[in-house]
């Protein structure tokens, strides 16, 4: 916890940063009659670190986020995001079987219907599910306090309902972090995941470059982002995995790497 407040210090002194320079500005044009032009330099720059803390969850800005772990073992772990779905979350399973790999999955509350089956498969075979909200809607940062809350009890009593477990694990939409979502998942306390590897997946980059991208920024205790919703992603899961082996990386879970827990 500590830790975190120290993390959350980041937004803090961001605000009392901008609040000291607008007060300065105040003071000059008083005292001095400098234009309140002025005021435009700092409302900049504060709303630059606002967008950019919120949209880089490495940046830790909002609060702590779990991107990678310090270990010395040459371990690394695999998440997906979106599923389950009924064409792509399978054909994971299968080739995550192949290889002996367990992995985290970070679903949609959505996608549960109709796909309960899967949700089943993917507990039942050692790996790990966490929360990645209800909708994934373009507009979900703009939640409020309860809506966010309501996204991620809803994707809980979805999950909960299928396999009889409390996630604890939560990924933000986007990987976009901002006040009310950090206030939320803390109150129902979830662990915000991040990632230390992007792969891109979703792009119209090839098996191929986004293959390159992800085995050139392997390293111990990163955390890799895929999503289990294209055959491209298969491709490169495949030469993933094959990386990993020969270069002497044991594929973990989220929670293992990061030594937390996954469920209540």
């Amino acid at each position: 916890m500590q830790d975190q407040q120290s993390y959350q210090m980041t937004f803090k002194s961001t605000r009392n940063s901008f609040i000291i320079a607008i007060s300065v500005v105040g003071l000059l044009h008083l005292f001095f009659g400098i234009s309140l032009g002025w005021l435009v330099l700092p409302c900049t720059v504060y709303l630059a670190l606002i967008i950019y803390g919120s949209a880089i969850i490495q940046s830790n800005f909002f609060a702590y986020a779990y991107c990678h772990a310090n270990v010395s073992e040459k371990e690394i772990a695999l998440s997906f995001d979106d599923g389950p779905n009924r064409e792509y979350t399978p054909q994971v399973l299968s080739t995550l079987a192949q290889h002996n790999a367990p992995a985290t999955f970070f679903v949609i509350g959505k996608n549960i219907q109709g796909n309960e089956s899967i949700l089943k498969q993917i507990d039942a075979e050692g790996h790990s599910i966490g929360n990645h909200s209800y909708t994934h809607s373009f507009y979900v940062d703009f939640k409020n306090l309860q809506g966010f809350k309501n996204e991620l009890n809803q994707t809980a009593e979805s999950v909960f309902k299928v396999i009889g477990k409390r996630m604890k694990l939560f990924r933000p939409p986007y990987g976009v972090t901002t006040p009310n979502l950090v206030r939320a998942s803390h109150s129902l306390n979830y662990s915000i995941i991040g990632w230390t590897i992007r792969s891109f997946d979703t792009t119209s980059d090839s098996a191929q470059v986004i293959t390159r991208r992800v085995q050139t920024q392997i390293k111990p205790g990163a955390i890799i982002l895929f999503h289990d919703t294209s055959d491209k992603t298969i491709q490169v899961l495949k030469q993933t995995l094959n990386f990993a082996k020969e270069n002497g990386y044991k594929i973990v879970s989220v929670e293992r790497l990061l030594k937390i827990e996954a469920y209540e």
